[in-house]
C-alpha cells in the first residue's frame, strides 16, 4: 500500500513549502486521521502517546483554517502545561508559518510579566500558554480572548494532574462561546471526562494507538538491582562501558532525588551531566536543555513533570532509574526516545519494592519486558540510604481507658463541720425565731 504523503492533505502551498524545508512527506497515523476531522470545524479529543506527532497534528489544520486579520487580535489559544513546551510550540508554530504572515507569541511564568504584556497589545495570531501568565495577562486586560476562534488544549491529562483546573476553567468563561475546541491528551482520566462533558460540544474522539501500547520502535529492558547505590553503580557502569549511550535521558521520581543523583554522577563524569526539575531557575532549565540538545551534555537526569515539556531530537537511551507509580509515565518517559520512526532505547533499574509498579505497567501495556542480566563486574552496595533502611516497629499495646460511668467523684467525703451551709436569713425571720412574733423598726415617718 503507497504511503499517503501531505500533498494527499488539504494544505495549501505556504504549510507544504514548510512542510518541504523541513524534510518531512509522510504524516504520522494521528496526523492523518485527525485532520479531516478538525478541518470540518468539530469539537476533537485526540489520544496520541508521546513522540507520535500531534503538535502537527492540530498545528498544521489548525493553521490551513486560519485566516489574516486586521485587527491582529489572537485567533488560535494553545495551552500547554509547562514553560519548556510553550518554547517549543512556539518554535514548531514557527518553523510552519515560515510563508505566512502571522505572529505568535509564547507566554509562562517564572519569568518578568511586562514584556509578554507588551508582545500580546501589539497584537498577534497565535497565542501559547502555561494557564496561569495566560490568567495574569487577561486578568490586567493584556490578552485579550474575543478573537479566539480555535482552543488547543495539549497534554491534559498532565495539567489536571498539576492542579491547573482552576485556572482552566477560568480561561474557559473568559472565551466566546462560538469556538472550536481541540484537546489532546496521552491518556483519558475520569477528570479529562468531566472536563469535556462541561465544556465540549459532541468531541469527536481519535485515537492514533490504544492508551499504554509500548512504541514498537523502542527496545525495553530492565534490571533488577537490590537498592539505590548499587543503582548508582549500573548506571556508572553502563555510560562508562558503552559509548553509543551518547544521549541519555534519566528520569526520576521527585526533585530531591535528581539532585542526590546528580551529586552522585556529576564527579565522575565532570562536565557532561545536567539536572532539570522544576525548582531549578528558567534560565538553568533553558540551559540545560539546551546544551544537551547541543550535544554538551551526554545526559540529563529529569523529573516525570519535564518528561511532558521536552523535544529533544536523537535521544539514544531513556533510563527509568526508578520505576514510575502511576503506568502512564512510563509510556511518556520512555516516548522520549524513538521518535519520528527512529529506534529507541529504554532501560529500567527495578528494586524489589518497585515490583508491583513494574507489575502495573505490564498490565496496561499487555508486554512483559525482558530482563538483562547484570554485569560480572557489577559492585552490589550494601549502603542503604534513609528511605530504605528497615523500620522499626514497636508492639501497639493499647491500655483499655475506663469509662467515665465506671470512675467515681474525684474528691473525699467532707468532715461534719463542713457541712454547714450558710444561709441568708432576713431580719423579719431573724426576729420571729427570737421573739415568736416579728418586730419592726419603727413606723417610717412621713
Amino acid at each position: 500500500m503507497e504511503l499517503m504523503t501531505f500533498d494527499d492533505l488539504n494544505l495549501n502551498k505556504p504549510l507544504l513549502t514548510a512542510l518541504d524545508d523541513l524534510g518531512l512527506k509522510h504524516p504520522t497515523t494521528i496526523q492523518r486521521k485527525i485532520f479531516s476531522v478538525i478541518m470540518s470545524g468539530r469539537d476533537v479529543c485526540g489520544i496520541a502517546q508521546t513522540g507520535t506527532g500531534k503538535t502537527y497534528a492540530y498545528l498544521l489544520p489548525c493553521l490551513r483554517l486560519w485566516k489574516y486579520s486586521k485587527d491582529r487580535l489572537p485567533q488560535m489559544l494553545i495551552l500547554v502545561p509547562t514553560r519548556e513546551l510553550v518554547i517549543q510550540v512556539v518554535e514548531e508554530v514557527k518553523k510552519l508559518s515560515a510563508y505566512l504572515t502571522l505572529e505568535v507569541v509564547g507566554v509562562y511564568g517564572g519569568v518578568n510579566l511586562k514584556p509578554q504584556a507588551l508582545a500580546l497589545e501589539n497584537g498577534c495570531d497565535v497565542v501559547v500558554a502555561t494557564p496561569g501568565r495566560l490568567l495574569d495577562l487577561a486578568l490586567n486586560g493584556s490578552m485579550r480572548m474575543k478573537g479566539i476562534k480555535r482552543l488547543i488544549i495539549d497534554e491534559v491529562d498532565e495539567m489536571l494532574n498539576l492542579g491547573f483546573r482552576v485556572q482552566i476553567t477560568r480561561v474557559l468563561e473568559m472565551l466566546p462561546e462560538k469556538r472550536q475546541n481541540l484537546m489532546f491528551s496521552a491518556t483519558i482520566t475520569d477528570d479529562v471526562e468531566a472536563l469535556m462533558q462541561d465544556w465540549f460540544t459532541a468531541p469527536e474522539r481519535v485515537e492514533a494507538a490504544p492508551t499504554g501500547t509500548p512504541l514498537e520502535n523502542i527496545d525495553q529492558v530492565l534490571s533488577n538491582v537490590p537498592n539505590f547505590y548499587t543503582k548508582v553503580n549500573l548506571l556508572e557502569l553502563m555510560l562508562t562501558n558503552h559509548p553509543e549511550m551518547n544521549k541519555v535521558l534519566i528520569f526520576v521520581a521527585t526533585k530531591s532525588l535528581a539532585d542526590q543523583l546528580f551529586d552522585e554522577l556529576d564527579p565522575k563524569f565532570p562536565g557532561i551531566a545536567g539536572v532539570i526539575h522544576s525548582n531549578k531557575s528558567q534560565n538553568h532549565r533553558f540551559n540545560t536543555v539546551n546544551q544537551f540538545q547541543a550535544g554538551n551534555f551526554r545526559f540529563i537526569i529529569a523529573t516525570d513533570l519535564i518528561a511532558r515539556g521536552l523535544d529533544i531530537e536523537d535521544v539514544s537511551h531513556v533510563i527509568n532509574f526508578d520505576v514510575p507509580e502511576v503506568p502512564e509515565a512510563y509510556i511518556h518517559r520512555i516516548g522520549r526516545t524513538g521518535r519520528a520512526d527512529k529506534k529507541g532505547n529504554s532501560i529500567t533499574l527495578v528494586t524489589p519494592r518497585e515490583a508491583e509498579n513494574l507489575a502495573r505497567i505490564e498490565t496496561l501495556m499487555n508486554y512483559k519486558v525482558p530482563v538483562a542480566v547484570l554485569p560480572d563486574d557489577l559492585i552490589i552496595s550494601d549502603v542503604l540510604t534513609d528511605d530504605e533502611m528497615p523500620k522499626v516497629k514497636m508492639r501497639d499495646t493499647l491500655i483499655r481507658l475506663p469509662r467515665w460511668d465506671e470512675s467515681g467523684p474525684a474528691f473525699h467525703e467532707k468532715k461534719e463541720k463542713n457541712k454547714k451551709v450558710n444561709i441568708k436569713v432576713s431580719h423579719k425571720d431573724k426576729m420571729m425565731a427570737k421573739y415568736g412574733k416579728p418586730k419592726t423598726r419603727g413606723q417610717k415617718k412621713k
